[in-house]
């Protein structure tokens, strides 16, 4: 049986290095510092929780957190540092979470009547949706423990690789991280304080060793764009999150950085499908499915099974189809080499810098704000962030107001850059707002919303 206990890898693996960058822990003080951790945040003889709500940053204080929930088996809600107090307090009261762990920090929150989550959950993660609120992807033990074992069959692994944590530990990217690392007794590298810099990236990969990354789009524009160039001990740089264009790839590989191109969603672990090392990753798409998946096509859209699939959205019904297979709503096709590609994502889903955006979100929290009649959220293509959150609203909201609303109930990647006003909004013969035809009026109108 896998296991994500600290103590056992300190056991395995007692003086291989577990944490690099701003501190430098072997698994064994790594296992210290979680066993110093439990005693003094969660206590002894440990208390049954049922779920934790955790407000992870890229820091070491979250990474000791996240290891000892791990090691004791309690089940984790993935909550991202930069929600604002209503939307944290959404996600806290929709997944039944009992206690709250901010920077390490525990804390009981309001008891909910909610039934716990199944037997063998690891965490629970907000995913991608195109109405309403996200759901709330259930990713089990093993499911992870599946999605390393599919990772390692692509990369493998060697003796003195070190895996940058570039990602947020909210998503399933940066949290896969710290999963993979520890069932290969790997080392994880913090990444600089201070959010993503191009020279402050490049001094940790020198300094610390960095041979594995994970990047989206955007971070890999702005290293392209400051012609940084890789390093020699880096093999492979993961780059998924967002569709990325063959011109971006192509600049980053003349650069040097073993680029491999992959195809993921948070019901899945991450990765679905990735190219090889010894791929061209400008010519093979997201590359075949890793060992442990099934993608076919249906009409057009992925379809995936596989060991590493989430146990289904809490709360929700089974989306899961006859046979185990999840459809997910993404487009593509094959090449005649098998490899994936994918040419579209889920209708209305706006992705802007690696970080899913809810339209009908948006739109529910700004429906509210005094002066605004009617309101419609969209998606603008952009050669840095992938997209950007446009606005088209119909009212007399003032713009000053408009921006101070946005800052005060929405997290800074959904909140809207670009606004129109318009007399008023395009509709079906159902009543509901005509989404395609509305961006192409409110499209040549847009202007950016200044703050």
């Amino acid at each position: 049986m896998v296991t994500f206990s600290i103590f056992d890898a300190a056991r395995d693996a007692p003086n291989q290095v577990a944490v690099a960058g701003a501190v430098r822990w072997t698994y064994t003080e790594l296992a210290e510092q979680v066993d110093r951790w439990i005693s003094g945040s969660v206590g002894r003889p440990y208390p049954p929780v049922p779920l934790v709500a955790v407000v992870p940053q890229l820091d070491a204080p979250s990474l000791v957190a996240i290891h000892g929930l791990l090691t004791l088996g309690v089940p984790m809600v993935m909550v991202h540092p930069r929600y604002t107090p209503r939307e944290r307090e959404h996600v806290i009261r929709a997944s039944g979470a009992s206690w709250l762990c901010d920077r390490g920090r525990m804390e009981p929150v309001v008891p909910s009547e909610l039934a716990p989550p199944p037997d063998g959950t690891l965490a629970i993660v907000a995913t991608s949706g195109t109405t309403g609120r996200p759901k709330l992807a259930v990713l089990s033990r093993d499911a992870f423990a599946a999605s390393a074992r599919s990772s390692e069959a692509n990369l493998g692994w060697q003796a003195e690789d070190r895996w940058l944590l570039s990602m947020p530990l909210s998503h399933v990217g940066g949290l896969s991280v710290v999963t993979r690392t520890l069932l290969a007794r790997r080392a994880l590298v913090l990444p600089p304080p201070g959010g993503f810099d191009e020279a402050a990236l490049l001094q940790t990969v020198e300094q610390h060793g960095v041979t594995l990354m994970s990047l989206v789009p955007t971070m890999l524009h702005r290293l392209v764009s400051a012609g940084v160039g890789s390093r020699p001990q880096v093999r492979a740089v993961l780059l998924g999150g967002a569709p990325a264009s063959s011109d971006l790839v192509a600049r980053a590989l003349a650069l040097g950085w073993p680029i491999l191109t992959t195809y993921g969603l948070t019901e899945a672990c991450s990765q679905v499908a990735t190219c090889r090392l010894d791929q061209d990753a400008v010519e093979a798409g997201v590359g075949a499915p890793l060992p442990g998946f099934e993608v076919r096509l249906v009409d057009g859209q992925i379809w995936i099974r596989g060991s590493a699939l989430m146990s289904g959205y809490l709360g929700e019904p089974s989306p899961f189809l006859e046979g185990g297979w999840l459809p997910t709503g993404d487009l593509g096709f094959w090449d005649e080499s098998g490899n994936l590609h994918v040419r579209g994502r889920r209708s209305d889903l706006i992705i802007s810098g690696g970080e899913n955006v809810y339209p009908a979100e948006v739109e529910a929290a700004l429906r509210a704000c005094p002066g605004i009649d009617a309101v419609c959220v969209f998606g603008v293509d952009d050669p840095v962030w992938g997209q950007r959150v446009a606005l088209a609203v119909v009212g007399q909201v003032e713009i000053e107001e408009l921006a101070r609303y946005c800052d005060e109930r929405l997290a800074p990647h959904r909140r809207p850059r670009l606004f129109c006003r318009l007399p008023s909004l395009t509709t079906l013969g159902s009543g509901k707002v005509d989404r395609k035809a509305t961006i192409e009026v409110a499209g040549p109108m847009l202007r950016p919303l200044n703050r």
